[in-house]
Protein backbone atom coordinates (compact mmCIF):
# COMPACT_ATOMS: atom_id res chain seq x y z
CA UNK A 1 0.00 0.00 0.00
CA UNK A 2 1.36 3.43 -1.01
CA UNK A 3 2.07 5.73 1.91
CA UNK A 4 -0.28 8.72 2.02
CA UNK A 5 2.51 11.32 1.97
CA UNK A 6 4.35 9.55 -0.84
CA UNK A 7 1.13 9.75 -2.84
CA UNK A 8 0.77 13.47 -2.02
CA UNK A 9 4.38 14.09 -3.06
CA UNK A 10 3.89 12.27 -6.37
CA UNK A 11 0.63 14.14 -6.97
CA UNK A 12 2.30 17.52 -6.51
CA UNK A 13 5.26 16.52 -8.66
CA UNK A 14 2.99 15.28 -11.46
CA UNK A 15 0.93 18.46 -11.31
CA UNK A 16 4.08 20.56 -11.52
CA UNK A 17 5.30 18.53 -14.52
CA UNK A 18 1.93 18.99 -16.23
CA UNK A 19 2.24 22.73 -15.69
CA UNK A 20 5.31 22.78 -17.95
CA UNK A 21 3.67 20.56 -20.56
CA UNK A 22 0.62 22.85 -20.64
CA UNK A 23 2.94 25.85 -21.05
CA UNK A 24 4.68 24.02 -23.89
CA UNK A 25 1.37 23.54 -25.73
CA UNK A 26 0.28 27.14 -25.16
CA UNK A 27 3.61 28.57 -26.33
CA UNK A 28 3.47 26.39 -29.44
CA UNK A 29 -0.03 27.73 -30.14
CA UNK A 30 1.12 31.31 -29.54
CA UNK A 31 4.23 30.78 -31.66
CA UNK A 32 2.23 29.48 -34.62
CA UNK A 33 -0.26 32.33 -34.19
CA UNK A 34 2.54 34.89 -34.21
CA UNK A 35 4.27 33.31 -37.19
CA UNK A 36 1.04 33.33 -39.21
CA UNK A 37 0.57 36.98 -38.26
CA UNK A 38 3.96 37.63 -39.94
CA UNK A 39 5.74 38.09 -36.60
CA UNK A 40 8.36 35.44 -37.25
CA UNK A 41 10.65 36.90 -34.55
CA UNK A 42 8.06 36.50 -31.81
CA UNK A 43 6.62 33.30 -33.24
CA UNK A 44 9.90 31.39 -33.40
CA UNK A 45 11.04 32.77 -30.02
CA UNK A 46 7.77 31.63 -28.42
CA UNK A 47 8.13 28.14 -29.93
CA UNK A 48 11.71 28.01 -28.62
CA UNK A 49 10.33 28.79 -25.14
CA UNK A 50 7.87 25.93 -25.62
CA UNK A 51 10.77 23.56 -26.37
CA UNK A 52 12.45 24.71 -23.16
CA UNK A 53 9.26 23.99 -21.18
CA UNK A 54 9.15 20.50 -22.68
CA UNK A 55 12.71 19.95 -21.42
CA UNK A 56 11.77 21.42 -18.01
CA UNK A 57 8.82 19.06 -17.72
CA UNK A 58 10.94 16.06 -18.65
CA UNK A 59 13.68 17.09 -16.20
CA UNK A 60 11.16 17.51 -13.39
CA UNK A 61 9.57 14.12 -14.08
CA UNK A 62 12.94 12.31 -14.12
CA UNK A 63 15.17 14.28 -11.71
CA UNK A 64 12.92 16.87 -10.08
CA UNK A 65 13.52 20.56 -9.55
CA UNK A 66 12.54 20.47 -5.88
CA UNK A 67 12.35 18.14 -2.93
CA UNK A 68 9.09 17.78 -1.01
CA UNK A 69 7.37 19.95 0.19
CA UNK A 70 8.84 22.70 -2.01
CA UNK A 71 7.27 21.40 -5.20
CA UNK A 72 3.97 21.52 -3.31
CA UNK A 73 4.64 25.14 -2.36
CA UNK A 74 5.23 25.86 -6.05
CA UNK A 75 1.96 24.22 -7.11
CA UNK A 76 0.07 26.36 -4.59
CA UNK A 77 1.92 29.46 -5.79
CA UNK A 78 0.83 28.71 -9.37
CA UNK A 79 -2.75 28.21 -8.16
CA UNK A 80 -2.68 31.58 -6.35
CA UNK A 81 -1.39 33.26 -9.51
CA UNK A 82 -4.18 31.75 -11.59
CA UNK A 83 -6.81 32.92 -9.11
CA UNK A 84 -5.31 36.44 -8.91
CA UNK A 85 -5.30 36.75 -12.70
CA UNK A 86 -8.86 35.46 -12.92
CA UNK A 87 -9.99 38.08 -10.39
CA UNK A 88 -8.14 40.84 -12.26
CA UNK A 89 -9.59 39.89 -15.64
CA UNK A 90 -13.08 39.76 -14.10
CA UNK A 91 -12.64 43.26 -12.65
CA UNK A 92 -11.47 44.53 -16.06
CA UNK A 93 -14.43 42.93 -17.86
CA UNK A 94 -16.91 44.45 -15.41
CA UNK A 95 -15.27 47.89 -15.68
CA UNK A 96 -15.28 47.76 -19.48
CA UNK A 97 -19.01 47.00 -19.49
CA UNK A 98 -19.63 49.90 -17.07
CA UNK A 99 -17.59 52.27 -19.23
CA UNK A 100 -19.56 51.30 -22.33
CA UNK A 101 -22.87 51.72 -20.52
CA UNK A 102 -21.84 55.13 -19.16
CA UNK A 103 -20.71 56.20 -22.63
CA UNK A 104 -24.07 55.19 -24.09
CA UNK A 105 -25.92 57.10 -21.34
CA UNK A 106 -23.69 60.16 -21.69
CA UNK A 107 -22.52 59.95 -18.08
CA UNK A 108 -19.27 61.67 -17.09
CA UNK A 109 -17.41 60.14 -14.15
CA UNK A 110 -14.01 60.71 -12.64
CA UNK A 111 -11.56 58.26 -14.13
CA UNK A 112 -9.65 55.94 -11.84
CA UNK A 113 -6.13 54.68 -12.53
CA UNK A 114 -7.64 51.42 -13.71
CA UNK A 115 -9.95 53.13 -16.19
CA UNK A 116 -7.14 55.26 -17.57
CA UNK A 117 -5.20 52.07 -18.11
CA UNK A 118 -8.15 50.42 -19.88
CA UNK A 119 -8.61 53.40 -22.22
CA UNK A 120 -4.90 53.45 -23.06
CA UNK A 121 -4.92 49.74 -23.85
CA UNK A 122 -8.19 49.70 -25.83
CA UNK A 123 -8.40 53.11 -27.54
CA UNK A 124 -4.73 53.46 -28.47
CA UNK A 125 -2.42 50.98 -30.12
CA UNK A 126 -0.27 49.68 -27.21
CA UNK A 127 2.21 48.09 -29.62
CA UNK A 128 4.83 50.51 -30.95
CA UNK A 129 7.68 50.32 -33.45
CA UNK A 130 9.82 52.55 -31.26
CA UNK A 131 9.45 53.57 -27.62
CA UNK A 132 10.69 56.65 -25.72
CA UNK A 133 14.03 56.58 -23.92
CA UNK A 134 12.32 56.80 -20.51
CA UNK A 135 10.22 53.73 -21.28
CA UNK A 136 13.33 51.93 -22.54
CA UNK A 137 14.90 52.55 -19.13
CA UNK A 138 11.86 51.08 -17.40
CA UNK A 139 11.88 48.01 -19.62
CA UNK A 140 15.60 47.44 -19.24
CA UNK A 141 15.41 47.84 -15.46
CA UNK A 142 13.98 44.31 -15.47
CA UNK A 143 17.47 43.15 -16.43
CA UNK A 144 18.65 44.11 -12.94
CA UNK A 145 17.08 40.84 -11.83
CA UNK A 146 20.52 39.35 -12.44
CA UNK A 147 21.76 41.26 -9.37
CA UNK A 148 18.88 39.88 -7.32
CA UNK A 149 19.93 36.36 -8.26
CA UNK A 150 23.48 37.05 -7.12
CA UNK A 151 22.23 38.33 -3.75
CA UNK A 152 19.80 35.41 -3.48
CA UNK A 153 22.58 32.87 -4.03
CA UNK A 154 25.71 34.49 -2.59
CA UNK A 155 24.44 37.33 -0.41
CA UNK A 156 26.17 40.70 -0.34
CA UNK A 157 29.00 41.72 2.04
CA UNK A 158 27.68 40.92 5.53
CA UNK A 159 24.24 39.95 4.18
CA UNK A 160 23.89 36.15 3.85
CA UNK A 161 22.13 34.65 0.82
CA UNK A 162 18.50 35.76 0.75
CA UNK A 163 17.43 32.21 0.02
CA UNK A 164 19.18 31.03 3.20
CA UNK A 165 17.27 33.66 5.19
CA UNK A 166 14.02 32.47 3.57
CA UNK A 167 14.77 28.86 4.48
CA UNK A 168 15.61 29.75 8.07
CA UNK A 169 12.42 31.79 8.31
CA UNK A 170 10.35 28.88 6.93
CA UNK A 171 11.90 26.51 9.49
CA UNK A 172 11.07 28.86 12.36
CA UNK A 173 7.53 29.33 11.04
CA UNK A 174 6.71 25.66 10.61
CA UNK A 175 8.10 24.91 14.07
CA UNK A 176 5.62 27.40 15.49
CA UNK A 177 2.81 25.96 13.35
CA UNK A 178 3.84 22.33 13.73
CA UNK A 179 0.37 20.75 14.23
CA UNK A 180 -1.14 22.60 11.25
CA UNK A 181 1.95 21.97 9.10
CA UNK A 182 1.90 18.24 9.79
CA UNK A 183 -1.77 18.00 8.81
CA UNK A 184 -1.10 19.63 5.42
CA UNK A 185 2.46 18.60 4.58
CA UNK A 186 3.39 15.67 6.78
CA UNK A 187 5.93 15.16 9.55
CA UNK A 188 8.10 18.13 10.45
CA UNK A 189 11.11 15.80 10.43
CA UNK A 190 10.62 15.25 6.68
CA UNK A 191 11.40 18.90 5.91
CA UNK A 192 14.54 18.49 3.76
CA UNK A 193 16.71 21.43 4.82
CA UNK A 194 18.36 22.48 8.04
CA UNK A 195 19.36 25.97 9.16
CA UNK A 196 21.99 27.41 6.81
CA UNK A 197 21.67 24.49 4.35
CA UNK A 198 23.48 25.07 1.04
CA UNK A 199 21.04 22.78 -0.81
CA UNK A 200 18.27 25.08 0.37
CA UNK A 201 20.07 27.97 -1.33
CA UNK A 202 20.30 25.97 -4.57
CA UNK A 203 16.65 24.88 -4.66
CA UNK A 204 15.05 28.08 -3.35
CA UNK A 205 16.95 30.09 -5.98
CA UNK A 206 15.34 27.87 -8.62
CA UNK A 207 12.02 28.30 -6.80
CA UNK A 208 12.35 32.07 -7.17
CA UNK A 209 13.12 31.72 -10.88
CA UNK A 210 10.23 29.39 -11.69
CA UNK A 211 7.89 31.34 -9.40
CA UNK A 212 8.77 34.54 -11.32
CA UNK A 213 8.17 32.76 -14.62
CA UNK A 214 4.77 31.53 -13.46
CA UNK A 215 3.72 35.04 -12.43
CA UNK A 216 4.89 36.62 -15.68
CA UNK A 217 3.81 33.96 -18.16
CA UNK A 218 0.23 33.49 -16.97
CA UNK A 219 -0.34 37.22 -17.33
CA UNK A 220 1.42 37.27 -20.71
CA UNK A 221 -0.66 34.42 -22.11
CA UNK A 222 -3.78 36.32 -21.07
CA UNK A 223 -2.41 39.42 -22.85
CA UNK A 224 -1.90 37.49 -26.07
CA UNK A 225 -5.15 35.52 -26.03
CA UNK A 226 -7.61 38.05 -24.55
CA UNK A 227 -5.92 41.43 -24.98
CA UNK A 228 -3.31 43.62 -23.23
CA UNK A 229 -5.92 45.29 -21.01
CA UNK A 230 -6.43 41.97 -19.17
CA UNK A 231 -2.77 41.53 -18.24
CA UNK A 232 -2.04 42.23 -14.58
CA UNK A 233 1.69 42.25 -15.34
CA UNK A 234 1.11 44.88 -18.02
CA UNK A 235 -0.92 46.95 -15.55
CA UNK A 236 1.65 46.73 -12.74
CA UNK A 237 4.65 47.56 -14.92
CA UNK A 238 2.86 50.17 -17.07
CA UNK A 239 4.89 48.71 -19.90
CA UNK A 240 4.80 49.93 -23.46
CA UNK A 241 4.75 47.01 -25.84
CA UNK A 242 6.63 46.67 -29.10
CA UNK A 243 5.23 45.35 -32.36
CA UNK A 244 7.35 42.22 -32.14
CA UNK A 245 5.51 41.36 -28.90
CA UNK A 246 2.14 41.28 -30.66
CA UNK A 247 0.88 37.68 -30.83
CA UNK A 248 4.08 36.63 -29.06
CA UNK A 249 5.57 36.38 -25.59
CA UNK A 250 7.24 39.38 -24.01
CA UNK A 251 10.98 39.76 -23.39
CA UNK A 252 10.60 39.03 -19.68
CA UNK A 253 9.42 35.51 -20.56
CA UNK A 254 12.42 34.88 -22.79
CA UNK A 255 15.03 36.00 -20.29
CA UNK A 256 13.54 34.14 -17.29
CA UNK A 257 13.22 30.99 -19.42
CA UNK A 258 16.89 31.33 -20.35
CA UNK A 259 17.84 31.80 -16.69
CA UNK A 260 15.96 28.65 -15.68
CA UNK A 261 17.49 26.60 -18.50
CA UNK A 262 21.07 27.54 -17.55
CA UNK A 263 20.44 27.17 -13.82
CA UNK A 264 18.98 23.72 -14.51
CA UNK A 265 22.28 22.85 -16.21
CA UNK A 266 24.09 24.00 -13.06
CA UNK A 267 21.82 21.85 -10.86
CA UNK A 268 22.55 18.92 -13.18
CA UNK A 269 26.30 19.46 -12.74
CA UNK A 270 26.92 20.47 -16.35
CA UNK A 271 28.09 24.06 -15.84
CA UNK A 272 29.98 25.78 -13.02
CA UNK A 273 28.07 28.24 -10.83
CA UNK A 274 30.48 31.09 -11.71
CA UNK A 275 29.95 30.30 -15.39
CA UNK A 276 26.20 30.52 -14.84
CA UNK A 277 26.39 33.90 -13.14
CA UNK A 278 28.86 35.26 -15.68
CA UNK A 279 26.43 34.25 -18.42
CA UNK A 280 23.30 35.74 -16.91
CA UNK A 281 24.98 38.97 -15.79
CA UNK A 282 26.39 39.45 -19.29
CA UNK A 283 22.97 38.67 -20.74
CA UNK A 284 21.28 41.14 -18.37
CA UNK A 285 23.67 44.04 -17.99
CA UNK A 286 25.46 44.04 -21.35
CA UNK A 287 22.20 43.84 -23.28
CA UNK A 288 20.64 46.65 -21.22
CA UNK A 289 23.78 48.79 -21.47
CA UNK A 290 24.01 48.31 -25.23
CA UNK A 291 20.35 49.29 -25.70
CA UNK A 292 20.48 52.35 -23.43
CA UNK A 293 23.82 53.68 -24.70
CA UNK A 294 22.80 53.01 -28.28
CA UNK A 295 19.47 54.81 -27.87
CA UNK A 296 20.96 57.78 -26.02
CA UNK A 297 24.31 58.24 -27.74
CA UNK A 298 24.20 56.04 -30.83
CA UNK A 299 25.25 58.03 -33.91
CA UNK A 300 26.66 55.34 -36.20
CA UNK A 301 23.86 52.95 -37.12
CA UNK A 302 24.10 49.29 -38.06
CA UNK A 303 21.30 47.43 -39.86
CA UNK A 304 21.21 43.81 -38.74
CA UNK A 305 20.12 40.78 -40.74
CA UNK A 306 16.63 40.98 -39.24
CA UNK A 307 16.48 44.67 -40.30
CA UNK A 308 16.70 45.84 -36.68
CA UNK A 309 18.77 49.01 -36.30
CA UNK A 310 21.49 49.21 -33.64
CA UNK A 311 24.57 51.40 -33.23
CA UNK A 312 28.34 51.06 -33.04
CA UNK A 313 28.31 52.93 -29.72
CA UNK A 314 25.86 50.43 -28.22
CA UNK A 315 27.89 47.55 -29.65
CA UNK A 316 31.12 48.77 -28.05
CA UNK A 317 29.44 49.41 -24.68
CA UNK A 318 27.73 46.00 -24.63
CA UNK A 319 30.71 43.90 -25.69
CA UNK A 320 33.08 45.88 -23.45
CA UNK A 321 30.90 45.35 -20.39
CA UNK A 322 30.48 41.68 -21.30
CA UNK A 323 34.26 41.23 -21.15
CA UNK A 324 34.54 43.13 -17.84
CA UNK A 325 31.85 40.97 -16.21
CA UNK A 326 33.44 37.80 -17.54
CA UNK A 327 36.89 38.96 -16.42
CA UNK A 328 35.64 39.46 -12.85
CA UNK A 329 33.84 36.12 -12.58
CA UNK A 330 35.59 33.57 -14.79
CA UNK A 331 38.93 35.16 -15.66
CA UNK A 332 40.42 36.94 -18.70
CA UNK A 333 40.54 33.95 -21.07
CA UNK A 334 36.99 32.73 -20.57
CA UNK A 335 35.77 36.35 -20.57
CA UNK A 336 36.74 36.49 -24.25
CA UNK A 337 34.34 33.65 -25.01
CA UNK A 338 31.54 35.35 -23.05
CA UNK A 339 32.03 38.60 -24.97
CA UNK A 340 32.22 36.74 -28.29
CA UNK A 341 29.02 34.77 -27.73
CA UNK A 342 27.26 37.95 -26.59
CA UNK A 343 28.33 39.62 -29.83
CA UNK A 344 27.11 36.72 -31.96
CA UNK A 345 23.72 36.35 -30.26
CA UNK A 346 23.03 40.04 -29.75
CA UNK A 347 24.31 41.58 -32.95
CA UNK A 348 23.97 38.82 -35.53
CA UNK A 349 20.47 37.49 -34.82
CA UNK A 350 18.22 35.94 -37.43
CA UNK A 351 14.67 35.61 -36.15
CA UNK A 352 15.09 34.67 -32.49
CA UNK A 353 15.07 36.89 -29.41
CA UNK A 354 18.52 37.49 -27.95
CA UNK A 355 16.89 37.61 -24.51
CA UNK A 356 16.53 33.83 -24.60
CA UNK A 357 19.70 33.07 -26.57
CA UNK A 358 22.11 35.08 -24.38
CA UNK A 359 21.45 33.46 -20.98
CA UNK A 360 21.63 29.98 -22.54
CA UNK A 361 24.45 30.18 -25.06
CA UNK A 362 26.85 32.45 -23.13
CA UNK A 363 27.20 29.99 -20.18
CA UNK A 364 27.33 27.05 -22.60
CA UNK A 365 30.02 28.78 -24.67
CA UNK A 366 32.14 29.57 -21.62
CA UNK A 367 31.73 26.05 -20.19
CA UNK A 368 32.69 24.53 -23.55
CA UNK A 369 35.91 26.55 -23.50
CA UNK A 370 36.53 25.39 -19.93
CA UNK A 371 36.19 21.81 -21.16
CA UNK A 372 38.58 22.41 -24.06
CA UNK A 373 41.29 24.33 -22.19
CA UNK A 374 40.98 22.83 -18.73
CA UNK A 375 42.20 26.07 -17.14
CA UNK A 376 40.88 27.01 -13.70
CA UNK A 377 37.81 29.22 -13.61
CA UNK A 378 38.58 32.65 -12.21
CA UNK A 379 41.75 34.70 -12.00
CA UNK A 380 45.02 32.91 -12.68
Amino acid sequence: MVDHWVFVENLYNTTFTLFFFVLMCLMYYIGVKGYRAKNSYGGISSILCGICYLIFGYYNSVVGFFTYPWMGFMVWWIFIILVANLIFTTIIRVDIKKMRREADDGEVTKESILRKYIRRMTQENPYKDDIPFKMELIRKSFHLSGFLLVIAFFGFLSLPPLTSLVNDGIINLIQQLQPSYEVIWGSLSSYPFGLGSFQAVVEITMFALIGSLAFAIVSDIIRIVWGPEYSIFNFLTKSMLRNKEKNAAGPQIYIITGFIFSYMLYMAGIIHIFVFFAGILIACLSDATAAIIGKKYGKHKIVLRNEEVKSVEGFVAGVGLAYIIGFMLVGPVYALMGALVFFLTDYLPAVTADNILNPIFIPLGIQFLVFLLGLPIGWF
